[in-house]
């Protein structure tokens, strides 16, 4: 039976993309996610164990369910601390970039820039710079850590 399920890991490997869809659709039933090949490819390869094999013990499952519940340190999700910023509707953020002045105003559940609604600060500085930057940070504002 191992040598069975070896050979049919290692021929995963060599199969087209096409052919590990078509594979994809024959253990899950579904249409193949938007994945990578290399990434299909091992999901294939635990499904393929996992049939042949068995899945995971309820008992392993129950503290997997158990241990998403809980951070790195074992706190729950809900009483981990977190950043959060506390920036009052009508607060005005001036940001001078690449010698341009950037006005950009808080208002209830988000930002207002150049006309426009922003649910961030990270969304506004990406539309401003073009890249991806901390909104918070490239608005100069310091980040206090508070209990949830």
């Amino acid at each position: 039976m191992e040598a069975t399920i070896v050979q049919e890991l290692a021929e995963l490997a060599k199969m087209p993309m096409a052919d590990l869809k078509d594979r994809w659709r024959s253990l899950y039933g579904t249409e193949p996610p938007k994945y990578k090949r290399q990434h299909l490819i091992r999901r294939l390869a635990y499904r393929v164990q996992e049939l042949a094999l068995g899945g995971l013990s309820e008992k392993a499952k129950e503290k997997l369910e158990q241990l998403a519940g809980e951070d790195s340190v074992g706190k729950n999700r809900k009483q981990r601390r977190r950043r959060k910023n506390h920036i009052a509707a009508g607060t005005r953020l001036i940001r001078e970039w690449n010698g341009k002045r950037y006005l950009v105003t808080a208002v209830s559940g988000g930002f207002e820039y150049d006309g426009q609604r922003y649910r961030s600060l990270s969304a506004i500085a990406k539309a401003i710079t073009g890249a991806h930057h901390s909104g918070p940070r490239f608005f100069g504002i310091q980040q206090h850590r508070v209990s949830a």
